[in-house]
């Protein structure tokens, strides 16, 4: 395989993996639910329904999605939903967004 074609190959699989944290945040209720989490340090489930006027059922499908794209962590604390923005996730995101945009 060529260099190019190395480079090419490289650059899709950037580009594949940016386009899954698009798509996780290309709800604006997801947004509203990642804007807040990454204010506070830590949210239990209960508070989100302040945050966007859904349903339960609605927020945990959101938040599933942000969650399976890396983007928050939950668990289990005292025996209620807790969540948190993953930093390693926020990060990479960056990382993408900067190399796909380039400097500014």
């Amino acid at each position: 395989m060529s260099a190019k074609s190395v480079k090419q190959t490289e650059t899709m699989q950037l580009d594949a993996e940016l386009a899954a944290f698009c798509k996780a945040m290309g709800h604006p209720a997801r947004l509203a639910l990642l804007r807040f989490l990454s204010r506070h340090e830590t949210c239990f489930f209960g508070d989100f329904s302040e945050i966007v006027p859904l349903s339960a059922s609605t927020i945990s499908q959101h938040l599933a999605v942000l969650e399976k794209a890396g983007l928050i962590r939950s668990s289990a604390e005292r025996q209620r939903g807790c969540y948190c923005v993953d930093p390693k996730g926020l990060q990479r995101l960056r990382e993408l967004m900067g190399r796909a945009i380039g400097p500014t």
